[in-house]
């Protein structure tokens, strides 16, 4: 685990998709610095609504990638990460999640009962729309997200994997038969193999736009 001196900045910059990996494990301090930082990833509502399976064991890795169609990182990466969505968490007791925030002073009782109403409506009004499932996986990726750059910082390698067959995954992880539960992203993690080079990204003017989709950043400007 390489000391602390990458900045986010640095840390997005200097990120790249790995898809080969060295077999070196990955550090139990190391992995679980990266969790601990996972879970500090927002979600809506603070419902937390997200799990992480972690899968080191050679079956379980196999397992990986017989559910992605045999690509390399699950059978290279000693570490895949799977993010769970939990479609329906909202509805189970959130007691806990109150009590931390009464005891460290960021929310009063006020607050608590104003905030768990409110939620409770809003994950109604998801619910008879049909996108319990969409915010649920939006709160997933974030927590990703926060992985992939605080690996980097770490001097760890990641690829994001997007290739895969749900169901075969969620029988890999034991969920197989959990329809509230859903696959938002999985994640390899190790050392790597291969250096790879920044492929570029277009022109920011190109793909920012401003107070309006299709009115470019420079347009705005004049």
């Amino acid at each position: 685990m390489t000391s602390h001196t990458m900045s986010v900045a640095d840390a997005i910059r200097a990120r790249r998709t790995v898809r080969h990996y060295l077999p070196d494990p990955v550090p139990e301090a190391a992995l679980d610095a990266l969790l601990g930082l996972a879970v500090e990833a927002p979600t809506s509502w603070n419902l937390q609504d997200r799990s992480i399976v972690v899968v080191s064991a050679d079956e379980g890795r196999a397992g990986l990638a017989w559910a992605t169609g045999g690509q390399p990182q699950p059978q290279e990466a000693p570490v895949v990460l799977v993010f769970v969505a939990e479609t329906q968490s909202w509805r189970d007791d959130h007691s806990d999640v109150y009590e931390q925030a009464r005891s460290g002073g960021a929310w009063n009782e006020e607050f608590i009962a104003m905030f768990s109403a409110a939620s409770q409506a809003f994950q109604e009004d998801l619910d008879q729309r049909g996108l319990l499932r969409e915010y649920a996986v939006k709160d997933a990726m974030i927590a990703a997200s926060f992985v992939m750059l605080a690996a980097t910082e770490m001097g760890l390698a990641t690829s994001p994997m997007n290739g895969w067959d749900e169901a075969k995954v969620k029988k890999v992880i034991g969920i197989g038969d959990r329809d509230d539960l859903a696959i938002a992203l999985l994640v390899s993690v190790g050392y790597p193999a291969e250096e790879r080079r920044h492929p570029g990204r277009r022109a920011r003017d190109r793909v920012v736009h401003r107070e309006s989709y299709g009115a470019r950043a420079a347009e705005n400007a004049r």
